[in-house]
């Protein structure tokens, strides 16, 4: 924990806890490291509601947790789910949850219990991808995020040793039948571990490649960081301009990370495209970008000698409820303080084909601000039962706006950069 510090002087951590020897050993752990520290640690299960027994295992989680003096909460994913890729939505639904309570409760670390055999799991799928350097420093020890950070204190240590501590404390814990369900990838890769390390290739050494590779990642953020300062502007609009002139003057790889940053701030995704989508679109920016191209839920064009980076209308979120006194997220790019007296029934959305209506009374009224006309159908507006009834970016009835919103910041899940120096 102290490479992963500082932290507060009665650190509050929240943990992820599945029930895996894994998840169970890091609680109990974290829960020992915050007493010591004079703080406290809270373990938190998602059911998931994909398993027959799924809550009769979360409750016997929660008795693990009480026994052990440690506060649990179990945390339900509601409503409908998936056919298709069940396994990645119930991830995105684990995170979403376990996210959204530290945000609620104010709490910055939520500890994840990653070790040192999934590390080296995480790297070969990477690697079979074709990753780049991102990709093959697989997961980070330290993650920044909106709200505070992941944390995974266990990338070191092998699979094993949690079990074997787990024994030696006389705590059972539970064994997921999908671990051993070679319908997944990863559960492939794991029956073939042994094999690998008869070659030399141990969870151990991929592990410590995987640490390598992410001191080479630091090392291009921070170039990336400095480029984007150099070359891009972002507006608070949601949108950004890129001088084209980077993408022939940076090195290749800098400019990638470069391009794809700017594709996640903007267009507020939580995954970078693949790869080969990625150099191909970087391939054309630096031979002069001829007409508009979309990428990861962005529209790219050249406007002047600038490439501009605006979302795709076609890819906007649908609108989420403004709760008075309550911040709200909106298309994975704009957080929303809202007021406490704010009316009820309105919502943020995007303007959408309405935009010249507005756009001409804006004109009407003189309020109206210049923006690319790519970009104003994106704009987040606040909507009632009429429609669009007020756009802060274009001036348009500001009144209503101000009485509704407190804040409306654009806080995408990865900002232009990945360090310290936030460009949004």
């Amino acid at each position: 924990m102290a490479r992963l510090g500082p932290f507060e002087s009665r650190p509050r951590l929240v943990v992820g806890v599945s029930g895996g020897s894994d998840s169970i050993a890091l609680a109990l752990l974290a829960a020992d490291w915050a007493k010591n520290q004079g703080g406290e640690s809270l373990a938190l299960t998602v059911d998931h509601g994909l398993r027959p027994g799924s809550a009769v295992e979360a409750a016997t989680v929660s008795g693990w947790m009480t026994a052990h003096g440690i506060r649990h909460a179990t945390l339900t994913w509601e409503g409908e789910k998936p056919r298709a890729d069940l396994q990645a939505a119930a991830r995105a639904a684990r995170y979403t949850l376990l996210e959204g309570f530290c945000r609620a409760e104010g709490v910055l670390h939520l500890l994840l219990a990653h070790h040192q055999d999934d590390q080296a799991e995480t790297l070969l799928l990477r690697l079979g991808r074709g990753s780049g350097a991102d990709g093959l420093a697989a997961m980070a020890a330290l993650q920044p995020m909106r709200w505070g950070r992941l944390l995974r204190p266990l990338l070191d240590i092998p699979r094993g040793r949690l079990a074997a501590t787990l024994t030696a404390m006389e705590q059972d814990w539970i064994e997921d039948p999908s671990n051993g369900n070679s319908v997944f990838a990863r559960v492939r890769l794991r029956n073939l571990l042994p094999d690998l390390a008869a070659e030399g290739l141990t969870p151990r050494r991929l592990s410590a490649t995987a640490a390598r590779m992410g001191r080479v990642r630091s090392a291009l953020d921070q170039a990336t960081a400095e480029a984007a300062a150099r070359w891009v502007v972002m507006h608070p609009a949601g949108f950004a301009r890129c001088s084209a002139k980077a993408f022939s003057d940076l090195a290749e790889e800098i400019g990638l990370r470069l391009l794809a940053r700017l594709i996640l701030a903007v267009g507020g995704g939580v995954h970078v495209p693949r790869l080969e989508r990625l150099e191909r679109l970087y391939g054309e920016l630096r031979s002069g970008l001829v007409g508009a191209r979309t990428l990861g839920g962005c529209r790219m064009l050249n406007v002047a000698g600038d490439m501009l980076v605006c979302r795709e209308p076609a890819r906007v979120a649908p609108p989420v409820e403004l709760i008075p006194g309550r911040c709200v997220m909106w298309d994975g790019r704009f957080l929303a303080e809202v007021a406490k007296d704010a009316l009820p029934g309105l919502f943020l959305g995007a303007m959408g084909g309405r935009s010249s209506k507005i756009i001409a009374e804006a004109a009407r009224h003189g309020t109206l601000m210049r923006l690319p006309g790519c970009v104003r159908p994106t704009l987040p507006s606040i909507i009632n039962e009429d429609g669009v009834s007020a756009v802060p970016h274009l001036g348009y009835n500001l009144s209503l706006a101000d009485a509704t919103l407190r804040r409306l910041d654009m806080a995408p899940a990865f900002s232009l950069t990945n360090s310290g120096l936030r460009l949004v």
